[in-house]
Parts: structure tokens; sequence; C-alpha cells
């Protein structure tokens, strides 16, 4: 542990790191149950609504790329006020939008704010933990932030039986409300910024580039990920439309899928206490593998049939993604914004075109799925397996 972190306030940093971290999950989960019925009210197809999500992670991952070395020249706090503020307010846009395009354009607005808290934050926990400790305060983080899509999709399908879509926002924008004053009780975590021009920070992104060993991990982590928003994307419509499941019964099994994650978080968080951390990597990646298998195999014989196998991807995601974080952030030794910008761009780039893969009419989307899983798996287990084999990455 950083000397700032023994003298900070570590009980209360650890949930605002993981409220910050949670944004994006919120953002895109409370809404899924309502996807289905906009595209019924608004009389467009499943692929264009989807937009509301595709568009939000596109501007999302774009964001990150500014954030990232404007906070390692000005600081951590005042980029994540601003870009919070611009979050509530495009929050309280959406809910007031009138049609899928205006939807999707405020919901372009809302990724700009929110993109400041995830990125952020962990760029927060390289200036406050280090080696161990932030690994195990990064299992911490993924456990608590696993409830936001736990319990986000919940609570949009209970405000969809007791109000109205709109409403989802508003409460988004309340979320915002409370990570703003949270930011604000917080003091500066980083304490040597750059004096370099902003121009020059800039090209902390050229510099990463360059980095070999860098550019490789986050490429590997980013794609064993894509499983994941494929099924955000697509597990309403698999849900409601495949198998005739209510807006609120899919809620729930969406929140089964992320007790697997959060599960996945826990036994990683008690795992890296006596192994090492490689080998949760290597069995989380196994592990999408095998489930996508297993949906390929058993996915179309009812809910339960394709819970259990996606719950397995889940899971081995919660198990792997806090030491290939923490991995992927060691093979860098400053530009730690950038660096963390860049990762989460990586991961929501490429979740996009999972997402906007899976919105396509396929005749089945659990083989689509599947399919995924499966081909994501095999790849990543390949090249985390010649990776180690070289001994090119740094602990």
């Amino acid at each position: 542990m950083s000397s700032n972190a023994t003298t900070g306030n570590i009980k209360e940093m650890v949930p605002l790191l993981a409220l910050l971290t949670a944004f994006p999950a919120f953002s895109t989960d409370m809404i899924l149950p309502a996807i289905p019925s906009l595209a019924v009210t608004w009389n467009e197809p499943l692929a264009v609504v989807n937009l509301i999500l595709i568009c939000f992670f596109i501007t999302y991952g774009f964001s990150l790329l500014f954030y990232g070395p404007i906070s390692d020249r000005y600081g951590r706090k005042r980029p994540l006020i601003m870009g919070i503020s611009v979050y509530i307010v495009a929050s309280m846009l959406c809910a007031v939008a009138s049609s899928a395009f205006t939807l999707i354009a405020f919901r372009i607005l809302q990724a700009i704010g929110a993109a400041a808290s995830a990125s952020l934050s962990m760029a927060m926990t390289k200036d406050l933990f280090s080696g161990k400790e932030r690994e195990r305060i990064l299992a911490y983080i993924a456990i608590i932030m696993a409830l936001a899509p736990m319990f986000a999709p919940i609570i949009g399908s209970w405000i969809l039986s007791y109000l109205s879509w709109h409403w989802i926002f508003f409460a988004q924008g309340m979320m915002g409300v409370i990570g703003i004053m949270g930011v604000l009780r917080t003091s500066e975590t980083l304490k040597e910024a750059s004096e370099a021009p902003l121009s020059r920070v800039l090209h902390s992104y050229g510099k990463l580039l360059h980095n070999k060993n860098y550019v490789i991990m986050v490429l590997v982590m980013s794609i064993s990920l894509l499983p994941l928003y494929s099924f955000i994307a697509g597990s309403s419509d698999l849900y409601i439309n495949g198998f005739g499941q209510s807006e609120q019964t899919f809620s729930y099994f969406f929140a089964f899928n992320a007790l697997a994650l959060m599960s996945g978080s826990l036994s990683c968080l008690k795992l890296t206490e006596r192994m090492d951390s490689r080998y949760l990597i290597t069995a989380g990646f196994a592990g999408i593998l095998l489930g996508g298998t297993l949906i390929l195999i058993l996915g179309q014989h009812g809910p339960w049939s394709f819970a259990f196998p996606m719950a397995i991807i889940t899971y081995s995601i919660g198990i792997s993604r806090p030491p290939s974080n923490h991995l992927v952030l060691e093979q860098v030794r400053k530009d730690a914004g950038a660096a963390s910008s860049l990762l989460i761009f990586t991961y929501f780039t490429l979740g996009a075109v999972g997402m906007w893969l899976i919105s396509q009419e396929w005749l089945s989307k659990i083989k689509i799925l599947g399919t995924i899983a499966l081909i994501c798996g095999a790849l990543v287990l390949v090249a985390w397996t010649v990776l180690q084999k070289k001994g090119s990455i740094s602990k």
C-alpha cells in the first residue's frame, strides 16, 4: 500500500471507487427490461433501439481517451466533477426524450459524462495502492461493483411496473448526485501531476501503443469480455421474446448472471492469498471456452439451460478480471490515467462490436452468443498460454 492510502480513509474510498466504476453498469442495465417494449412503442426494430446501448458504449470508450491524460495533467478530482455534472444533466434529458433518436442523442451526452468515472476511479487505485494491495482492492471493488448489474435491471423492472421508463433516467441522475457528493468530500489522489503541456500529455497514448506488453495484454483481456457485452445487449430479447419471460422475470435471470460475476470476484479475493493470480486468469479463460461450448449444446432447451452456461462465463470473467486488470497496469510505470483510459476504451469498443453483432436479425441469437464465447475463449486461452511460456509479461 502506498503512503497516500495509509493516510486516507480506505473504508470510504473503496465504496466511492466502486460506485464510480459501476456507472456504466447502472447506465446500461437499468434500461434493459424496457428495450423490447420501447421497440413496440416507437415502432422501431430492436437493432435501432439497441443503439441506445451501442452508441453509449462507443461514445463512452472514445471519451475515456480524453479524461485519462487530462487527469494526469490536472489531477483526478476536477475532471471527475465535470464529467459527473454532465452525466446528471444528460440523465435528466434522457428522461424527457420523446423518440428513439432523441434518446440515442442524449445517451451519447450521458456517455461523455459517465466516462470520467470508470477510467479515473481505476487511475485512483493506481494512485492510492500498489502491488498485492491494489490487486485486493480491485477485487473488493469488483465484488461491490457486481451488485450494480445484479440490481440495476431489477430496479428498472420495478420502475416499469409502477411508473414508466422515464423514471429510470431520473434514478440514474440521482446516482450521479450521490457520486458527485462523494467526490467533493474526497481529497485529490494524484500527488505528482505532470507539468508537461496537455498537448504533450496526449502523446502518452503514443508511448503506450509502443509498449508491446501493455498492448498485447489489453487486447487479450478485452477479447475475454466480448461475450459478456454481447449477452448484455441480447439478454432482454433472448429472455422476453425468445423464452417468453416477463420483464421482471428477465431481471431476475440477469441478476443470476450478475451474482455469478460477483461470486467469481469473491473467489478471486480468497484465492489470490493462496496461489499465483496467473492460475486464476488461466482458469477464467478456460471457463469462458467451456461456457460457450455448453451454450451451443444446451442453450436452446430453456431459460435455465441457457442461464447456467452463461453463468459459467460470467463467473469466469469475475475470477479473472481483477488480476488481469492489475497485470495490465503493471506493464506501465507512469501515465496511469492514460493507461487506464486506453484499457477501458478497448474494453468498451470491442464490447460495442459484440453488442452490434448480437443485435442483428439472427435466426438463433443463442447460437451466435455461444459461438462468440467459444471463439473468444479459445483465442484468449491460447494467447495467454503463449505469453506465459515466453515470460515477457511483467508481474
